[in-house]
């Protein structure tokens, strides 16, 4: 069974980018294996990017749940990005899509209590912009997917905190303004603040954009050789002590990056 951690006064917040659920090693998808790397963060708070729901390429299953399920959480939101299968029809998520229905997108997982949820839908790139792909010869013009967040505010042995995930976009002079418009959604909570996600961007960036500080640095990406951190675990206002680690596991193109509160 999962680790009540909040009984010992310590919490864990993890992000960490899954890639759907695939391992580069074998270009797969395995459901068991996914569960096991969730049980294996032990995250009190878990955010997800990437994740999918209902799509053939992950076996038709409800990546959240499966997530929420190995880790304990009681609490647990999967808001998508995306509508519909890749290879077919996607379309930007309105919110307004039927629980069942395939998308893609990002999760929220807690084992504390949560209060409240909010969803903030960040601006789209206006553009198409051209992209050179792993494995191509010629860059591909292509229209950035749309980017979403979602907010928690979690009762947790600190008090109640309101903790954020996002993935923003992979345009650099696009993710900074979505960046922004968050952080101006967060800042009417009254309560510590903590986002996390992978932002696409360096550390100092992250830092000077939102005036947040680290509480966990270290390479992330691309696995299994990580060169540069995007994914990020960032705060403002009273929290307790922080020991950041970074967590190789056995699927993603992203190592997973957590903290633990103490």
């Amino acid at each position: 069974m999962p680790s009540a951690r909040g009984n010992t006064g310590r919490m864990r917040v993890t992000t960490f980018n899954i890639l759907h659920g695939r391992s580069p090693a074998d270009d797969r998808v395995d459901v068991p294996r996914f569960a096991a790397a969730v049980r294996k963060l032990d995250a009190d708070v878990l955010a997800l990017q990437e994740v999918d729901r209902n799509q053939p390429r992950s076996a038709g299953t409800d990546l959240t749940s499966v997530a929420a399920t190995a880790m304990g959480a009681q609490e647990h939101r999967f808001v998508a990005a995306l509508s519909g299968s890749p290879g077919a029809t996607w379309i930007a998520a309105t919110g307004d899509e039927q629980p069942d229905s395939a998308a893609y997108g990002i999760a929220l997982l807690s084992r504390y209590p949560v209060r409240s949820w909010e969803v903030v839908r960040l601006p789209a790139a206006p553009v198409r912009v051209p992209v050179r792909f792993p494995g191509r010869r010629r860059l591909a013009v292509v229209r950035d997917e749309p980017r979403v967040a979602v907010v928690a505010l979690t009762e947790t042995p600190y008090g109640d905190v309101s903790i954020a995930n996002t993935h923003l976009s992979f345009l650099r002079w696009w993710n900074a303004r979505q960046l922004r418009a968050l952080v101006r959604s967060l800042r009417a909570s009254p309560s510590p603040t903590i986002l996390a996600g992978d932002l696409n961007m360096g550390p100092q960036r992250a830092q000077q954009i939102t005036g947040m500080r680290p509480l966990a640095t270290g390479h992330t990406f691309p696995s299994p050789r990580p060169a540069e951190q995007i994914d990020h675990i960032l705060a403002a206002g009273e929290l307790p002590v922080a020991r950041g680690a970074v967590h190789e596991l056995a699927l993603s193109d992203h190592h997973a990056l957590s903290v633990d509160l103490v």
